[in-house]
Order: C-alpha cells, then structure tokens, then sequence
C-alpha cells in the first residue's frame, strides 16, 4: 500500500509521482502540482510517473498490484488471517485470496516459487476494466454480513477442547514435559570459528542435553497417543468398572508396564491379572468357610449376615452416644434380632474358639449357661504385621490386640488413659469406672483391665470397696472365697462374667 508522504493519501490503485533522488518518496498528483516539499525532498528534484501496474502475472483475473498486496498483507496479518488479507487488498474475497495463493504459490510446479514464465494476450486496458467492475461489485456488497454460527471452535486453544490443554491440531501440549527446556538454548549462539574450543564443546554438551529432553518429552507424547490417553470419557468409564480397593490398587502397580507394552497387550495383561486377583478373592473366601466348619451354601449366606451384622455393631459402638443406658439397650435389641441367623455351635468348638481364653496364657472354662449366652463365633485374630506401631507392643499385647481386633495405636491409647487415670486416683480404679471411660464395647474393656491386672501395672479393686489398693482389699483369694466386702468369688468368677455377659443388669449387679 502506498501513501502520500504530505498528505497521507491511500494512492496504491492510481497514479503516483516517485521522487527520483529521495529514497522511498512518493506524492500524489495533488501535492505534486502544488510544489509540496518534505524534509529534504525539494519540488525540483527528478522525478517519475508510475500508473498502477494492472497487467497480469500468474492469472488472468490477478493482477501484478493485487499479487503485491496479497504477499504484503500476508506478511502483516499472518497467513491463514484471509479475512484481513482480502479487506487489505480492497477487490478480493477472502476465498478468492486462499485459493490464489494456494494455487500460485504453494502448489506451483516450480515451488517455492510461482512460475515466471506464463504469458497472457491481454492488454492493460483490459484489465483496468476488469478490475473496476470487481471494485464496484465488491462494494455493493454488505460490508458486515452476519456471523455465521460454528458448532467447532474456529481456533485449536486449549480451552475449547476435551483435554484441557492439548491442542489436536498441531498435536501439543500447552504445557509440554520439562517446559522450561527451551530457556537453556534460547539464547545460544555458536560461531565455532571465533568461540574458543572449550565455550564451543561446553554448547556442544548444552544441545545434547536439550535433545535428550526432546527425547523424553517424544516418549511421553507417543504413550499418550498409543494408549489412547486423551479419550477421557472413555478411560473413566472403564475405570468406573473397576471399583473395589484391590482392583484399583491392582491397575495402579501394573501402569509402569505400559511404557514397554502395546495398548492391545497391556489391556491384555490388565485383564488376566484382574481374573486372577478374582480367583484369588474367591479361593481365600472358600478357605475362611472352611476354617469355620461351613459346608453348605446356606450357612455360607448366614454367616455373611452375621458377619456383615458384627461389623455394623462394631461401628456403631465406635460412634459416640448420649448415654449408657440407650446403648445397652440397643446392644441387647441388635443381639436378640440376629441371634436367630447365627448357626448353632459345638461345645467343643466354643472350647477350642472362645473368647474366654485369655491373650496371655491362661484358660477358662466356660460353663453351660455361658455358652448358651454367648452363641457367636469367634472372628479370626486381626494380622497387625503390617499395621503402624506394632513395634511399641509387647508379644503379650499384640497377642491381645489380635484376639481382641484392635489396632495399636488404639490399644496405646487406651492404655494411656487408663494407667493415668490408675495414677491419678491413688490406685482406686475400678472396672466400671475404666468400662466407663473408655467408650468401646465392654468385654474388650474388662479383658484390657484383666490383662493389666494380669501384668502387674495395676492392682484390682472391687467395685464395692471403699479405700486404696492395701493389701488384697479386693477380697479374693487364690481359689477360695473372700472376707471382704466383695468376698463370694473365686478368681475363676471374675473373668467368666467378665468375658461373657454383654452389658445385662445382672452382670452390673454383680459388680
């Protein structure tokens, strides 16, 4: 686009005068007459008349002026831009300037250069006209035709796309592996002639640096495309299949593998190892009947039940509650409820199995009216090989954390509290007021309060004893009956109630 130097006049499509000495002057043919002078231009300098230059080069309907736009307007607006390249050359349509140039320049058998050596038997007169019939067109045009609506983003952004930050269309990331590897060797400049030896192999060592990251950033990219990562809905719905803690923990330690494996292999390799770890679930669930004594499909379904019931019961006991009574009472209705659904026991195997044993050596045997109260198997000890703290317990204490299924930091805890408090009221702890300070079920409580009475690090006190831990104030001897005021029970006594009886009246009683 050419303009007036003096009065800024668009005169690219008629006639200028050239100043023949300033370099890149041009006048109009107004200023020109009037004797315009500009810096160091002055009116008698040398000049020349150029028309505009209509006559075709590589078509017929382009001129030699709009072939000059088009590149200049390429060259401001960026290719692509075909919009502002036609609104720039003022007699093209935006599909018309694509075509041309696509055409002439990018698929010319002489590329990259257009061919020079096409002929046209046509004159400039010719082409004036043509030119003025397509300037008069395209101003009966509408200058703002309305906005046609795209269902695809026009641009290949990072926002307009599933994968928030991939960019299909030229097949990057906004945010590529190592992002900052460019900063190295954007300002890097080799002249091996005048660099010493040292600086240039120290740039040498630079570049390959830079290119191993490509490496990696290329091996990134080629799992994500191979394994069809970026299909997201598609990834999270066969994620979704897989919803238990095993299977998710299973798929996570296998990923590594796909770095070194096709996708049809990998998926391959998923599923075999997802069919195994499901026989193995299976396998170890026939074992655990086993061990039971379950032989038939419907004591199978009644023992989940009453399984699925314990760990119901277990959890709300673990809540906190608003008072002793309504727990015991909704202990006794949950018992009475499901007692029904549990299968009948031996006494051979409540002897083998009871709960009465006790975590540190001795033995109890249960009576008959015990066994009658207490029907229920005995769960499998817990394994605390791998639970945190195991190595602050005893052998004795993770002997009665297992029986009993508590984890140790619960169990140190617990222990805490009740040898403060032991210490704190002079040695007068009673069980009752241990069950009661520490919330969890009660038999778990009385066998961590035997087992410390067992231990040495407290001493019993009964419950009806007035005073401090003198003597054997508790009143029980070894085997006999006591003469104090809890005197009536044998060593043996204590834990049976203890270890049997779920929160009666008849057992507080008794206490």
């Amino acid at each position: 686009m050419f303009r007036c130097k003096t009065c800024h006049a668009n005169i690219g499509n008629t006639v200028r005068i050239n100043c023949a000495v300033c370099q890149d002057f041009d006048l109009c043919v107004t200023c020109f007459t009037a004797g315009e002078e500009l810096d160091k231009h002055k009116s008698w300098h040398d000049y020349r008349v150029l028309e505009q230059y209509s006559f075709p080069l590589f078509t017929e309907d382009w001129g030699a002026d709009e072939e000059e736009l088009l590149i200049e307007g390429a060259e401001m607006h960026g290719l692509g831009n075909w919009q502002d390249i036609a609104e720039f050359i003022g007699s093209k349509t935006k599909e018309e300037c694509e075509q041309h140039y696509m055409d002439i320049y990018m698929n010319s058998e002489t590329w990259p250069l257009p061919d020079m050596n096409v002929k046209f038997k046509i004159d400039d007169e010719t082409m004036r006209e043509r030119k003025r019939r397509r300037v008069l067109s395209a101003d009966n045009r509408p200058q703002n035709p309305p906005p046609k609506v795209s269902q695809k983003p026009l641009q290949s952004l990072p926002a307009n796309h599933e994968i928030t930050g991939f960019m299909p269309n030229r097949m990057e990331f906004e945010h590529e592996y190592d992002n900052e590897a460019e900063h190295v060797v954007k300002d890097l400049e080799i002249n091996e002639p005048q660099d010493p030896p040292k600086d240039t192999e120290m740039k040498a060592i630079v570049l390959e640096i830079y290119n191993k990251k490509l490496k990696k950033r290329a091996e990134r990219k080629k799992l994500i495309f191979e394994h069809n990562l970026l299909d997201y809905r598609n990834n999270k719905a066969t994620e979704e299949k897989y919803k238990s803690k095993e299977e998710k923990e299973l798929i996570n330690k296998i990923k590594p593998f796909a770095q070194v494996l096709s996708k049809q292999d990998f998926d391959d390799l998923r599923e075999e190892l997802l069919e195994e770890l499901s026989t193995r679930i299976k396998i170890e669930k026939l074992q655990e009947y086993r061990r039971m004594g379950i032989l038939t499909e419907n004591e199978a379904v009644k023992y989940e039940a009453a399984k699925a019931q314990k760990e119901t019961n277990r959890e709300l006991a673990a809540r906190p509650h608003n008072g002793h009574v309504n727990s015991t009472i909704n202990s006794d209705r949950l018992a009475a409820k499901y007692a029904a659904k549990i299968p009948p026991v031996s006494v051979r195997e409540q002897q083998q199995q009871s709960p009465l044993s006790s975590p540190y050596g001795s033995k109890t045997v249960p009576s008959s009216s015990a066994i009658k109260i207490n029907q229920r198997r005995t769960p499998a000890a817990l394994n605390l090989d791998d639970e945190e703290g195991v190595h602050l317990l005893s052998e004795a204490e993770r002997k009665l954390c297992e029986n009993l299924r508590i984890l140790p930091k619960s169990y140190l805890v617990i222990k805490e509290t009740i040898l403060k408090e032991w210490a704190k009221s002079g040695g007068s702890l009673r069980r009752r007021q241990a069950r009661d300070l520490i919330r969890i079920d009660v038999n778990k409580t009385a066998r961590i309060y035997d087992f410390f009475i067992e231990m040495g690090w407290i001493r019993q006190l009964s419950d009806n004893t007035t005073g401090g831990i003198s003597g054997n104030s508790f009143g029980i001897h070894n085997g006999g009956n006591s003469g104090g005021k809890g005197g009536g029970m044998t060593n043996a006594f204590f834990p049976f109630f203890s270890h049997n009886f779920k929160r009666t009246r008849f057992f507080t009683s008794l206490l």
